[in-house]
């Protein structure tokens, strides 16, 4: 385990896991890489080498909140008020001095506060201006999120901050663009800003707000009953103002003849990053993490090496936590490294053995992807394929302790087995359970140590 120098903080570690032994001909590697972030974030510290902060101050950061203001938002009317009350609950938690504004978001998106094409600084007079803002929503009109996050984008890029972060709520489907004018959207939006999104009801399209916090690097989830979103907007903006570091890449270098397979962030949830690498220099490709505080996150790691004979070894990627150059420059910062190998065995017992915390995440990434294949199936009516997906997901969830996903599909199936996936599909759900379920298919526990 390398250490990022104790000077600075937070501290960064990474540790990587693996049985590094391969059969003769065995030309795949397989690596959990954790990677782990201390003393920073919610704990505040000192500034990165370099980094033009004040020792002993938290980084700086800007906040966008985006509210559904479509005409579904007053089916009930409850749903507005809701709305407006958690985007109060989360800019009264904001840190002092943190940027902040308010776009209410239908098929055109409209700042709302503080409504100059600026982001005011959050303190006492501020956040009532936005409270007294916020009791002047009202629905009515459209959904045009890629409206919402281009306006966003060009709010936050305007901020001299550290980390730009966005909360989108949404309680619709995006009817008043094309999915291509959403996915550009995203795409211009992407490596700018983080972004959290969250579907209230049961009215939207759970692939939609999903494809938002994935390819932003935020989270998503329901808030079936509007009554818990403010609580659910005071959580997110907590962790929002405790990152510390953003723009954290891994970079993995791998040597002539290797090259990468797949990159997944696999814990606290399943994300993946293969295809968002990007170039940087011979044989190395960076994978963007976002923004960090203090908190641990793991990621699989596959390797395709060449063939090699019986005893030889060899590094199959060298993996590295990568910050920007503080000064603008082109010299990044390294936080911390780990070496993934290769050796080659005519050890059978040796070359066998799978590493637990390798077999453990490829158990949760399938987990994540039966889920979504068999309530997929379940929609289209094929209910032998939906009984065998969702029953090979309460085996995988239940071998591996993952008790939230297991409560979650037991309110989809019935279990009459949990070791074999032996179950029956209910015969009636209700649409926030599926959503649940659908929402959080991607979350992983842990493997046990």
């Amino acid at each position: 385990m390398a250490n990022f120098s104790k000077s600075t903080v937070p501290q960064f570690s990474v540790e990587v896991y693996q049985n590094a032994y391969l059969p003769e001909g065995g030309r795949e590697v397989n690596a959990i890489v954790t990677v782990t972030s201390t003393g920073g974030g919610t704990t505040g510290g000192a500034p990165l080498s370099g980094a033009p902060r004040g020792a002993g101050r938290a980084a700086s950061a800007a906040v966008v909140l985006m509210v559904d203001c479509s005409g579904s938002m007053d089916y009930p009317p409850t749903k507005m008020r809701n709305a407006r009350d958690a985007t109060a609950a989360a800019i009264d938690t904001l840190r002092d001095g943190t940027p902040f504004a308010v776009v209410a978001g239908t098929h055109v998106a409209k700042e709302v506060y503080p409504g100059n094409g600026t982001l005011a600084v959050a303190d006492a007079r501020t956040r009532a201006e936005a409270r007294k803002a916020l009791r002047a929503l009202s629905a009515g009109g459209g959904t045009a999120i890629g409206t919402w996050l281009r306006l966003a984008d060009r709010l936050l890029g305007a901020a001299d901050v550290d980390i730009r972060h966005g909360v989108l709520l949404t309680d619709g489907r995006n009817e008043h663009e094309a999915p291509e004018d959403l996915r550009a959207a995203l795409d211009s939006c992407a490596g700018r800003f983080t972004c959290d999104a969250r579907g209230v009801g049961t009215d939207w399209e759970v692939k939609e707000v999903t494809g938002i916090a994935s390819a932003l690097l935020g989270t998503a989830d329901i808030v079936a009953d509007p009554a818990g979103l403010a609580a659910d907007f005071t959580r997110m903006m907590e962790n929002a103002m405790g990152k510390e570091v953003a723009d954290v890449a891994l970079r993995l270098w791998t040597p002539v003849g290797a090259e990468i397979v797949f990159v997944k962030q696999v814990a606290p949830s399943v994300v993946d990053l293969t295809g968002r690498r990007t170039g940087a220099g011979p044989r190395a490709g960076d994978y963007p993490t976002g923004s960090w505080g203090d908190e641990s996150r793991d990621y699989h790691v596959c390797v395709r090496v060449p063939q090699a004979g019986i005893g030889q070894e060899m590094l199959a990627s060298r993996v590295s936590l990568i910050l920007p150059d503080p000064s603008g420059g082109s010299t990044p910062q390294t936080l911390s490294q780990g070496l993934v190998r290769a050796v080659w065995t005519d050890d059978m017992a040796a070359s066998t053995s799978i590493n637990p915390q390798v077999a453990h995440y490829t158990g949760q990434a399938e987990l994540a992807q039966v889920i979504q294949q068999g309530l997929d199936a379940r929609k289209s009516g094929n209910l032998d394929g939906a009984t065998a997906k969702l029953g090979r997901a309460v085996q995988l969830a239940s071998a591996s302790g993952n008790e939230d996903t297991a409560k979650l599909l037991s309110k989809v199936v019935d279990v009459v087995d949990a070791a074999t996936g032996t179950v029956r599909l209910k015969a009636k759900v209700a649409d926030a359970d599926e959503m649940t379920l659908e929402t959080r298919s991607t979350k992983t526990v842990r493997v046990k140590k």
